[in-house]
């Protein structure tokens, strides 16, 4: 507990995988549920959209395609980023950790 206390020991890693979860799995979802709910009540977001759909519509539908395809590709790519930061935020912290540990092991 002293070591905790004193910020020796470091909660990190339960802490960065909870909300690692969090921005992966419950961010995107609230986005998709709320999205309605988040363009009549704010008005960047109003307009964004409205420009958005009009863009959208003047597609053809091999650009319809097209464009699923790449937004499909950049949130995977997005959520692999968020992976690859996590991981290596937890890496860094158990690092530290085991060095700490041999720092302080008797000789």
């Amino acid at each position: 507990m002293r070591d905790f206390l004193n910020f020796n020991t470091f909660i990190t890693q339960d802490v960065l995988i909870f909300f690692y979860y969090i921005g992966a799995i419950f961010v995107p979802i609230f986005f998709f549920f709320f999205q309605n709910y988040l363009v009549k009540h704010i008005s960047f977001i109003a307009k964004l959209d409205t420009k958005i759909k009009s863009f959208y519509h003047t597609f053809t539908p091999k650009q319809k395609l097209l464009f699923w395809i790449l937004f499909t590709l950049l949130f995977l790519f997005m959520e692999l980023f968020w992976r690859m930061m996590f991981e290596a935020m937890i890496g860094y912290f158990d690092m530290h950790e085991y060095l700490y540990q041999l720092s302080h092991k008797p000789l």
